[in-house]
């Protein structure tokens, strides 16, 4: 097991068995860009160009553990990057799960792309790669049983609880909070704010 893995396993953040398999399975050296693998292990966000970060390791392991990810689920994976959150999630949807990765810059969706296949997830078809198109999410595979989103909006976008399945859970950032929310049925959310963290904004 890493040192950030034990650390965040100490720490608090990382608590789910699968979670916690994930994290060790999934290096994120694998996501990061070659002249900055030496700081992978680190605490922080990392910049993966087009000016954009793969999230620190704490804010990854505390947004998935509100988003509860199970086996044979169909997750969301807004705003993917460089493919560490897809990938992990990939891992624990398992081979009858699937994961839509959506990503608004073109060549960070093939980024990701590749660094999720150096696990296998693209050629079992467990990962899909989309390039974000005018709505937000991707509806045609709706609904989702998870919808994790890795950048702030401004407010809880509609369009995503449209798309999430009642019984269903997504975790966004909104401004510097994250955000859970569980879908009660068409008309009720139930609503829990973290706030603390920082983002990269959901580019729309």
């Amino acid at each position: 097991m890493s040192k950030i893995v034990s650390d965040l396993i100490k720490l608090g953040y990382l608590k789910t068995d699968k979670i916690i398999e994930a994290f060790s399975e999934i290096g994120r050296i694998e996501f990061v860009p070659e002249e900055i693998e030496l700081q992978a292990e680190a605490n922080v966000a990392l910049p993966i160009g087009y000016g954009q970060t793969v999230s620190q390791p704490l804010t990854v392991a505390f947004m998935l553990e509100l988003l509860n990810p199970k086996a044979d689920q169909k997750i969301l994976d807004v705003g993917s990057g460089s493919g560490w959150t897809t990938s992990i999630l990939s891992y624990i949807v398992g081979n009858k799960g699937k994961v839509i990765a959506v990503e608004k810059i073109k060549e960070l969706l093939e980024i990701g792309r590749e660094n999720t296949n150096k696990f296998g997830f693209v050629e079992k078809g467990i990962a899909e790669f989309y390039e974000a198109g005018k709505k937000l999410g991707f509806p045609e595979k709706a609904p989702y049983d998870r919808i994790l989103v890795s950048a702030a909006a401004s407010e809880v976008p509609q369009e995503l609880l449209r798309q999430l399945k009642v019984g269903g859970i997504m975790v966004i950032p909104i401004k510097n909070d994250i955000i859970f929310i569980e879908k009660k049925n068409e008309a009720e959310i139930y609503k829990e704010e973290f706030p603390g963290f920082s983002f990269v904004p959901l580019i729309v």
